[in-house]
């Protein structure tokens, strides 16, 4: 045949994510606790920012690398919030969405062989990005007992100083672990002792209920092997204006700018000019969807621990993990639930083999929903 599918793409099975997603939109009376999305709007300073954009005709493309205004404002950001220095003319990339720079640098750095730790459970496109990319995934897994935070001895058990990357993503998704500066700090000395650069998830750092986030880009050694990647999806409700960028040494941008060039050219203009007035005046917004986001998080951990149900306390994201209650898998578990009780909850195996066992449940959700959901859940599990 012509046409004939790579060896690649069929290695990789479909996103488990979306086939729950499929089931539920089968029925109508469905609560889903299953999206990662927030219930948000983006804020009406930087949706009136867009509509003024596409009012004034800014509809070319910008710079590869995306509007300076935008990489200005994003370096001024991430020093204030993170302490992050990055230069924004040689150090920060624009691109479209988090999930587009985290492909376009695994393109960059990953040579066909190299081995890419993945601390698992993982948001489900970091392995299959790895394998596009050719290179070969090793799963470190992470453990409830240690809150799902990675470890020196968890790293060193799975094999991961032979690694070229380290793939993380803190505060986590799908677990909503997090980690301070202090537990950060031997994953970064095992980096340092084994020459390992690190790609690291940030999208989530806002979203921390109970210590400010910390970037392991900030600790000795580490900025120089780091890339990390943040955006605009979670913490500004702007996840269908598909907007993110990376942070690296200029060497790193430059390399990642040019996988970005030819397979994006740039990110969409429209959401830059939201995502420049989101920085510049949206902070009271986003502290307001925080706070209800730890209301809802509170809330949906009482009512777990109410039923007896296993499940640790997620300080961060908009995610809780809790164990399966029963003695099923954790998909035979969630197909269960939905098609008795119309509730919708991920398998945590969706996320790697270290979330079975588990589920998946946002929060990004409505209290009322939020409320309903559990009174069913409790209901499945008392039948």
């Amino acid at each position: 045949m012509g046409l004939d599918i790579s060896e690649r793409v069929r290695s990789v099975p479909p996103s488990g994510i979306r086939r729950f997603f499929e089931l539920a939109e089968e029925r109508d009376d469905v609560i889903s606790l299953g999206v990662g999305e927030p219930d948000f709007s983006a804020p009406w300073a930087a949706r009136d920012a867009a509509i003024d954009s596409l009012e004034r005709g800014r509809t070319s493309y910008t710079s590869n690398r995306g509007l300076l205004e935008l990489r200005q404002a994003i370096s001024g950001h991430v020093e204030d919030r993170y302490d992050l220095g990055y230069d924004a003319d040689e150090e920060i990339l624009v691109t479209t969405g988090v999930s587009e720079a985290v492909d376009a640098t695994l393109r960059a750095l990953v040579d066909p062989g190299d081995t890419v730790a993945v601390v698992e459970p993982a948001y489900i496109s970091y392995v299959p990005g790895v394998i596009f990319a050719g290179g070969e995934p090793l799963r470190v897994p992470t453990r409830e007992a240690d809150e799902f935070k990675l470890t020196y001895e968890a790293l060193e058990s799975a094999g991961a100083a032979d690694a070229d990357l380290l793939m993380l993503c803190y505060p986590n998704n799908p677990t909503g672990a997090v980690m301070t500066g202090e537990e950060l700090e031997p994953v970064a000395e095992f980096c340092r002792e084994h020459d390992i650069g690190v790609l690291s998830d940030e999208i989530y750092a806002e979203l921390q209920y109970e210590n400010e986030h910390t970037s392991i880009a900030t600790l000795p050694g580490m900025r120089e092997r780091t890339v990390v990647f943040n955006g605009f999806s979670k913490a500004y409700a702007m996840t269908g204006l598909r907007l993110g960028y990376a942070m690296a040494p200029p060497e790193v941008t430059t390399a990642i700018n040019r996988v970005h060039q030819y397979g994006m050219l740039s990110a969409p203009t429209t959401a830059q000019y939201a995502a420049l007035e989101a920085l510049r005046s949206c902070d009271d917004e986003v502290e307001a969807m925080v706070d209800e986001y730890d209301r809802r998080r509170r809330f949906v951990l009482s009512r777990f621990d109410e039923m007896g149900i296993d499940c640790f306390r997620a300080r961060g994201a908009f995610y809780v993990f809790p164990e399966v209650p029963t003695d099923e898998s954790a998909e035979a578990f969630a197909e269960g639930l939905l098609r008795e009780e119309g509730v919708a909850m991920v398998p945590g195996d969706a996320f790697g083999d270290g979330g079975e066992g588990h589920l998946r449940v946002s929060y990004a959700t409505g209290l009322d929903d939020l409320r309903e959901a559990m009174a069913r859940f409790e209901a499945y599990i008392s039948d």
